[in-house]
C-alpha cells in the first residue's frame, strides 16, 4: 500500500479550503481524490476582520484557529468520504491554514489549530510551514517554488510558473535547474472586493464584467507606480498591501465601476506579464490557482506575453485550484523526511530548511 499523504490550503482569495489526497510514484506527484469546501460568510468575515488592527485581537485570532482546524477536518472526512481511502492509510496531512498577518521579517501568522486538527481527524498534521524560513532571515513566502520546480521544471528550456490566488507569484524555472521566485503583486484579491461592493456575488466569474469595461490608463498607471512593484527581490505580500483601503486612495468611484474592473484586471495581468519579461529567454508560462479560470485574465496574459506560450496547468493534466493543496502535501512528506522545504534564492533565507511543526496523531 503506497503512503497517502493529504495537502490543504486556504488562500487570501478567503474562497474555502482545497484539499487534496495524494500520493508519490516515479512519475511524481499524484491526485487521487480531491474536494473544495467554502467558507461560510460568519467564518469569511471574521477572517477579514483579523487581517488588520482591531479589538480583543488574541482572543478573536485564537477562536478563528479553532474554526479553521474544524472546517479543514470537514473537508478531510468529505474528501476520505468520497475516495473510500481509510485514514489509516494518511500517513500526514499538510495543512497551510489561513493567511492573517504576513509581516516579514517580523513575523507571519497562519491561523489554525494544528493540535485540534490532529485530534478530530486522528492522523499526523503538519502545520507552520512558514515561521522557520522567517527566522533563518527569508520572506517566509512564496513557498511553491519549490514544488513547481518539482512539477514543472523541464532541462530543454526555461519555464514561469504563475500561480494566481489573492495575491500572485512567480516561480522562474532555468533549464540548468535554478530556480527563483517571489509575489508579483495583487492577483484576483482586488477584483473580488470591487466586483463584491458592486454586484451579487463573491467573484468575477470568467472576467465577464471586466469584459464589459474599458481599461482606464490614467488609473493603471497610478496603480503600476505603486512602490512595491519595483523593490528587487525577494520580495512577498499580501493584504496588508493590496486591499480595498489601498484602492480606495486612487479615488475609484470617480470612474464607472466595470472600467475599473477592467482596470484591476489589467494591473493583475500587466504586473505579471512584467516580471516574466525580465526573465531571460522564457519559452513558456504555465498558469494556476483560481486565475487561471478567469478567461479574461488569460486572454489579456496571452496578449501581453506574444513571444511565450501561455496555458494553464490543466493543459498538463493538473488540476490548476489543487496545485498549491497538493504543494503542501508535498512539503509534510519532506518534513517527515528530514528533506528541506525551502529555496533560499526565493525567499531569502539563509540556508535550506525542514519546514513545519508536527503534531502525532
Amino acid at each position: 500500500m503506497s503512503d497517502y499523504f493529504i495537502g490543504q490550503m486556504s488562500g487570501t482569495s478567503l474562497d474555502g479550503v482545497d484539499s487534496v489526497l495524494m500520493t508519490f510514484t516515479e512519475a511524481g506527484a499524484q491526485i487521487v481524490a480531491s474536494h473544495h469546501l467554502d467558507f461560510p460568510t460568519p467564518l469569511k468575515n471574521d477572517i477579514l476582520a483579523l487581517c488588520s488592527e482591531g479589538h480583543n485581537e488574541l482572543d478573536r485570532s485564537q477562536k478563528l484557529a479553532n474554526s479553521i482546524a474544524d472546517i479543514y477536518a470537514e473537508s478531510i472526512e468529505q474528501l476520505l468520504l468520497h475516495s473510500q481511502v481509510e485514514r489509516h492509510h494518511i500517513k500526514a496531512i499538510g495543512a497551510h491554514g489561513q493567511t492573517i498577518r504576513h509581516m516579514p521579517p517580523e513575523y507571519t501568522v497562519q491561523a489554525i489549530n494544528g493540535a485540534r486538527l490532529a485530534e478530530k481527524t486522528g492522523i499526523t498534521v503538519i502545520t507552520d510551514f512558514r515561521s522557520r524560513d522567517l527566522a533563518a532571515g527569508g520572506q517566509g513566502a512564496p513557498l511553491v517554488p519549490a514544488f513547481h520546480k518539482y512539477l514543472f521544471q523541464s532541462e530543454s528550456e526555461n519555464t514561469v510558473v504563475v500561480n494566481i490566488g489573492g495575491m500572485a507569484n512567480i516561480s522562474v524555472l532555468s533549464g540548468d535547474g535554478s530556480v527563483t521566485g517571489y509575489d508579483t503583486g495583487p492577483g484576483n484579491v482586488l477584483m473580488d472586493a470591487w466586483f463584491s461592493c458592486h454586484l451579487n456575488g463573491e467573484y468575477d466569474e470568467d472576467g465577464n464584467w471586466a469584459r464589459c469595461g474599458e481599461v482606464i490608463p490614467e488609473l493603471l498607471d497610478a496603480f503600476l507606480a505603486e512602490p512595491y512593484f519595483s523593490l528587487p527581490a525577494p520580495k512577498s505580500t499580501g493584504r496588508e498591501r493590496f486591499d480595498m483601503s489601498w484602492l480606495l486612495e486612487y479615488e475609484p468611484h470617480d470612474y464607472a465601476s466595470e472600467d475599473v474592473q477592467a482596470t484591476l484586471l489589467m494591473l493583475s495581468a500587466q504586473s505579471i506579464a512584467n516580471e516574466v519579461r525580465r526573465q531571460p529567454d522564457v519559452s513558456q508560462v504555465i498558469v494556476c490557482g483560481g486565475g487561471a479560470y478567469n478567461g479574461e485574465l488569460m486572454v489579456r496574459l496571452a496578449t501581453l506575453l506574444p513571444k511565450q506560450a501561455v496555458k494553464t496547468s490543466d493543459e498538463l493534466g493538473l488540476d490548476a485550484q489543487a496545485i498549491e493543496a497538493l504543494a503542501f502535501g508535498w512539503l509534510a512528506q519532506r518534513c517527515l523526511s528530514g528533506l528541506s522545504g525551502n529555496v533560499p534564492e526565493v525567499t531569502g533565507a539563509k540556508g535550506e530548511r525542514v519546514l513545519g511543526a508536527i503534531y502525532p496523531s
